[in-house]
């Protein structure tokens, strides 16, 4: 859910993990940005896709 989200939180997408871990930029509505290590920023619809929080 997207209020569990916090910008700077460090997740991964479980369905990538190859992308690495990657930092919250920023979060608009459903949009999440997120700075993958691997894959570089990328925009994900949380409505869609999981993000799985690390513990920082």
């Amino acid at each position: 859910m997207i209020k569990d989200f916090e910008p700077g939180d460090f997740v991964i997408n479980p369905k990538n993990k190859d992308w690495g871990i990657g930092q919250i930029q920023s979060i608009i509505k459903n949009k999440v940005t997120v700075n993958f290590e691997n894959k570089g920023k990328q925009v994900i619809n949380i409505a869609k896709v999981t993000l799985n929080r690390i513990k920082n």
